[in-house]
Order: C-alpha cells, then structure tokens, then sequence
C-alpha cells in the first residue's frame, strides 16, 4: 500500500483536479472503451486457457501471456457498474417510481439474453453432454442460475450453471439494493448504498459461518460498485482531472495491473478489491473525470457498437473459443497455423459472434422486455386510478 499511495500522490495533488462545475462528456465514448477492453481482457484470458489445453494436446510449447492479470477485466466492469448506475439514474433519485423504472430498465437489459445463453447452454448439455466436460446441473443449480442466486456446484465452488453467470449474480444483486435507494436523494443514495455495501463486507469477515448466498454477496469485491458510484458524484459535480493527471492515473493503473500485487507468490500480496479495483476505478477516473478532447469521429461509431455489444461479448465467447479449438484440434490447424493463431483467431471469433448476436438477439430482446414491461406498468397504474375509493 505504500508504494501505491506515494505513486498516487505524486501524480494526483492539489494541482491536478479542480471542480469548477464544468461536467465531463456525456458521449462517454472513453468508458466505452475501457467496456470492450475489459470484455476483450477476460476473452483473452479463456483463450489463452484454451490455447494451453491445445498445446499440451499436440506437444506444442506455449507461454501465456502474463502482461496483465486478463481476469480483472471484471473488476474494470464492476466499477464501471457502479458509475452507469448513479450516471444514467440521475432523473430517478428522490422518486416514487424510481426503484420500478430502474429495475425495469436493469431486467430488460440484463436478463433476457442471458437467460438465453443460459438455455443455448443447457440444450448443448442435453444433445452433446462431452463438449460441456461436466456432470448434468440438478434442478435446484438450474433454478438458481435463472434467478441470480449464488448455489454451489459439486465441486464445492459457488457459480451458476453458466459459470460466467457468476458477475452476474453480483451485478443484480448491487441493482436490488440501488433501486432501493433511489427513494432518496442522490448523495444520500448513493451513501446508503455504500453503508449497506461496506456493512455487509465487515459483517461477512467476521462471522463464521453464513448461509451460501449471503457469504457470497458479502466478498469485499462488492466494494468496486462504491468506486464506480464515489467517481459518479464527483463527475456530476464537475470534479476535472487536468490531461496531466488523467494520464498519470492511467499509466498508474497499467503498472499497478501488470505487478498484479494479489499474484501469490509476489512480493505484496493484496486482497483483489484492492490489487484489481483501485487500478480498476482509476481506469475509469482517467476516462470519465474529464472532457473527449480529441476528434473521436472517426472511430466513435466503431467503440461504441463494441461497446455496447461488450455484454453480449461477455457472454458467448466461450462458445466461439470452443468451437476454434475443436476446429484446430480437428483441422490440423493447431500444428498447421501455431498456438499463437489460435488465440488471435479465438478472439476475432469471439468479436464478430458478439457482434451479431447484439444485433439480431440481444437487441431486439431488450427493445421487446422493455416494452412489455412499460406496458405492464402503464397498465397497472391506470388499474390503481380506474380504482373506486
């Protein structure tokens, strides 16, 4: 931690920020960025795991890549989480129908595809149980999985069926306890949040035993959505970093991320919440506590569709870098092309499914569930009106 806080006061000071009421941009094209970033990290990071199974497979030598630790691509989502949510829910804080309209919002973009991957999934089990290299889900791991609630697994870890489900389980659970707060102000809210947040963590570490999904919520991991949020406020109060300090905080995260200081074995050894999420949330400081001062129109189109397919990239590259093994394995490629094309041809595979899979599934299902939800709301209320006394 020391190295940390003199390499952080030494770029961030009194010099380097400044509030004047000038808000950051709202095209938020660089957190899009670090959006495809973070999917793109954790990608690499199962095709690299896939690329080692190749090559012990056909006596290849291969060397992953230890630049950065890819899996903390998640935590780079979870403190983005935290700032869409206080960002996008500006209009709903210190409302009645806050907490409805925001879960509505949440539902209709969270659940309906992944309940679909969940299912494609499952099918696959059925029809091909050798390709999932894993016993059938029992009824109770399937319901879990569809509701968000952490259950474990056989062998003793807690993860849905789907086993990428598992941020998600986080995820709805953040979204549960926000849209509660949203019966507050925005300050107040976002405190309140981060109180329950930060009691449930001191709860979980010192109780001995609790039950699965309440240990499971109360991983201090849950504390990178207070990051996110904590960076909304200050964006929303018009808190600027000059270039010189977003470049450093930026520069400051890569090197905090490639020492992977929660690597066993190192010299410091960090809790994730720490050795991922401060990296994570200074990532997304870098991005949003300033203004888009280049010309981004050239390539704004192309982040933003990356950016928005980011979710569904997330959630189905597994079946693109699977079936690229397959095809190596099969096709005489992994021999042929190299390890190394594998992983490259893994991850293009990954991009372009998510890409259509955004455009043609995950897309329309959202536009059609939240329509049906406005519906369902507009039809209760007048219900309530129509009401006699």
């Amino acid at each position: 931690m020391t190295v940390f806080s003199q390499a952080a006061a030494a770029t961030v000071d009194e010099r380097t920020i400044a509030c004047p009421g000038k808000k950051a941009s709202p095209k938020l094209i660089l957190v899009q960025s670090l959006r495809v970033f973070a999917a793109l990290a954790v990608v690499f990071y199962h095709a690299q795991y896939d690329a080692e199974s190749l090559a012990v497979r056909f006596g290849i030598a291969y060397q992953p890549s230890a630049l950065l630790p890819w899996p903390a691509g998640v935590d780079v989502f979870f403190v983005i989480s935290g700032f869409i949510m206080v960002h996008t829910s500006r209009k709903l804080f210190a409302t009645v129908d806050g907490p409805r309209v925001f879960l509505s919002r949440r539902i209709a973009r969270v659940v309906p595809i992944y309940w679909a991957i969940v299912t494609v999934y499952l099918v696959i089990g059925q029809l091909a149980p050798a390709a999932l290299n894993r016993d059938a889900p029992d009824l109770s791991a399937i319901l879990t999985t569809y509701l968000f609630i952490p259950f474990p697994q056989p062998n003793g870890v807690v993860h849905p069926v789907y086993a990428l489900g598992w941020t998600l389980n986080y995820e709805m659970f953040f979204y549960s306890i926000f849209a509660g707060a949203l019966l507050l102000q925005r300050e107040r809210a976002v405190l309140a949040v981060a109180a329950v947040l930060l009691s449930l963590v001191a709860f979980g570490r010192v109780s001995q035993a609790l039950p699965v999904p309440l240990a499971f919520w109360s991983e201090p991991i849950v504390l990178e959505f207070v990051f996110g949020m904590a960076l909304a406020l200050l964006a929303e109060k018009g808190c600027l970093l000059s270039p010189m300090g977003r470049f450093g905080l930026f520069a400051i995260a890569l090197l905090l991320l490639h020492l992977d200081l929660a690597k066993p074995g190192g010299a410091l050894l960090l809790p994730q919440v720490l050795a991922y999420g401060i990296p994570a949330a200074f990532l997304v400081a870098a991005a949003v506590l300033g203004p888009v001062s280049l010309a981004w129109s050239s390539v704004e189109y192309t982040v933003a569709a990356l950016g928005d397919a980011s979710y569904a990239l997330y959630l189905v590259h597994p079946f693109a870098i699977r079936a690229l093994r397959e095809l190596f394995a099969y096709g005489g490629l992994a021999t042929g092309m190299g390890i190394g094309a594998f992983v490259i041809s893994a991850v293009l595979a990954a991009v372009v499914l998510a890409l259509v899979v955004y455009r043609f599934v995950e897309k329309p299902m959202t536009q059609v569930v939240r329509g049906w939800l406005r519906v369902r709301a507009e039809t209760k209320l007048a219900r309530m009106r129509d009401a006699p006394e």
